[in-house]
Parts: structure tokens; C-alpha cells; sequence
């Protein structure tokens, strides 16, 4: 044997051995850290042994059985291997799905919630049937079903509606037909308004106009006319200064001579007295004006 060969046949011996041991320690690993469960579904949809398991989307084991369960064949159980570590709980759901729409079926797992408690291995994974494909074709069906009925109840209510609406369309064209000269006569009426409105808006341009150029002037008049009122104003705040004052002294010289004014309302009331006095002498006496001297007082016979 040439030194070639036994070279060759001593790298090809190395490789079996480095190919084996590798594969013996993945499957060691690989068989050591996998937790078993369990779940039931009705309808398993083609799932097999070896079909991936998601647990929030993300692969954390495979499918290890698929078969009818003793207990009750009714439902199939399903038996898989999760990775040590995945957080199933009591309220994750499992049911079945796909990663994508041209691939096999796959075993789908929620989450659940962080409070709930840890499902222990070997236990059971709550399930949720999904709808089938021969569910939503049943469905169809009974819905289609319903829409021939309503097809054919529409057809026999179209007749009379179709009837009813020639009646309507034939009674609209009598009415627009011995209604059209009103309308003409309207329409005729509301061009010559429109033109009407038109000379009268080119009247009404130049009084615009003329406005606009009174206002102009106005406003010069008003800027005009401002400066001698403030200046009126402020001599009229100024004599009701004065006037202010004015009254002030008036009011001081009463207070001074209230005095005085008391006497002189006290000879008024006594001047007003005596003239009571004399007008009642006068309205007893009225002779007393003519005569000087009062006669003498006639005495009674006894």
C-alpha cells in the first residue's frame, strides 16, 4: 500500500469518528433537554410526528406522536417535547396552525399570562379547535343556499317595484310635460332678473365709489376736527374746575354766615307775623284805611 492510501484511508477513518461522536453528543443533548406534554384536539388537520411546535411563534420543540386517544377516540392526542425552560402555563392554549401558507401544519402554543402557575411535565396543554376548511364550506353552503332564496324573493318584489316605477316615471313626464311652459316662462323671468341684476350692479359700482371717497373725506374731517376738540375739551375740564371752586367758597361763606341768615329768617317770620296781624285788623276794620281817628265805642242801653 502506497503512502497515499494509508493517508487517504487514515482521514476517511477520522472523519466516521468525528461524524459519530458529534451526532451521538447532539442526540445526547438533544434527548436530555426536552420536557414532555400533552394536549387533545378534535381535528388534528394532517399534523404528524416531527411537525414543529410554537410556543409565541418561536420553535420550542416538535411533535413526537399524533393518534387517537384510548380513553376516548373521539379526540386525538397529541404528544410533544418542549425545550427545558419554556414557560408553559395553565393558561396557555394550544391549537393547531401553520408557520406559513404553503407549509405543514403545526402545533401553535400562547403564551398565557406570568401569573399563572408553571404546567408540570407529562401534564396536559389546554386546547382550542380551529375552524376546518369542510366547517367554513358547510357554511357556504347554508349561506349560499340563503342567497338563492333571497335572490328569488328579490326577483318577485323587482316585478312590482319595476311596475310601480314606470307608473312613477310615466306620471313624471305628464307633470314635467304640462309643467314645461311654467318652467320656460320662470326661466325666462330669472335670465332678465339676472340681467336686471347685472345693470344695477354696474350702476351701483360708482355710488361704491363715491361712498368710499366720502368716507376718505370724512375720515380727513374726523383727523381734522380732533385736535381743537381735545383743546375744547380741556378748557371745558378746566371751567368745571373753576366752576368746582366757585361752589366751594359759595359753600364755605353760607357756612360763615349761617348766623346771620338765622336773624334774618327770624325778622321774616316776625314781619310775616305782624303782617297776619295787620290783614286780620283790616279784614275786621277796613274803614281804619280812610279814617285818622277811631270812634268811640258806642255803649249798649242798659
Amino acid at each position: 500500500m502506497t503512502t497515499e492510501a494509508k493517508v487517504g484511508a487514515f482521514v476517511l477513518v477520522s472523519l466516521l469518528i468525528l461524524t459519530s461522536t458529534i451526532a451521538y453528543l447532539a442526540n445526547a443533548q438533544f434527548r436530555g433537554g426536552k420536557v414532555p406534554y400533552r394536549t387533545y384536539l378534535h381535528y388534528a388537520g394532517g399534523l404528524e410526528a416531527g411537525a414543529p411546535v410554537l410556543f409565541g411563534g418561536i420553535k420550542a420543540g416538535s411533535v413526537t406522536a399524533v393518534r387517537p386517544w384510548p380513553s376516548d377516540p373521539t379526540r386525538i392526542e397529541i404528544l410533544v417535547e418542549l425545550k427545558e425552560g419554556t414557560p408553559v402555563n395553565q393558561k396557555s392554549v394550544a391549537k393547531l396552525g401553520t408557520v406559513s401558507v404553503m407549509s405543514e401544519p403545526a402545533l401553535m402554543v400562547s403564551t398565557g399570562t406570568n401569573d399563572a402557575n408553571r404546567i408540570a411535565a407529562g401534564q396536559m396543554i389546554p386546547s382550542q379547535e380551529t375552524v376546518t376548511l369542510d366547517e367554513i364550506a358547510a357554511k357556504m353552503a347554508v349561506v349560499a343556499g340563503n342567497a338563492n332564496d333571497l335572490i328569488v324573493q328579490v326577483k318577485g318584489e323587482l316585478g312590482g317595484i319595476s311596475g310601480d316605477a314606470r307608473t312613477l316615471l310615466a306620471n313624471l313626464n305628464s307633470v314635467t310635460r304640462d309643467e314645461r311652459p311654467k318652467i320656460d316662462h320662470i326661466a325666462d323671468q330669472l335670465l332678465a332678473l339676472s340681467q336686471h341684476a347685472d345693470a344695477v350692479i354696474a350702476k351701483v359700482g360708482p355710488v361704491v365709489d363715491h361712498a368710499d371717497s366720502a368716507i376718505q373725506n370724512v375720515n380727513g374731517m374726523v383727523g381734522d376736527l380732533r385736535a381743537p376738540l381735545r383743546m375744547d375739551l380741556a378748557e371745558v375740564q378746566s371751567t368745571l374746575q373753576e366752576a368746582k371752586n366757585v361752589l366751594a367758597d359759595m359753600h364755605g361763606m353760607v357756612r360763615a354766615n349761617d348766623f346771620k341768615i338765622d336773624d334774618t329768617m327770624e325778622n321774616l317770620r316776625e314781619a310775616t307775623d305782624n303782617l297776619d296781624q295787620l290783614t286780620d285788623q283790616l279784614k275786621q276794620r277796613p274803614w281804619s284805611l280812610i279814617r285818622i281817628k277811631q270812634p268811640k265805642e258806642r255803649k249798649l242801653p242798659e
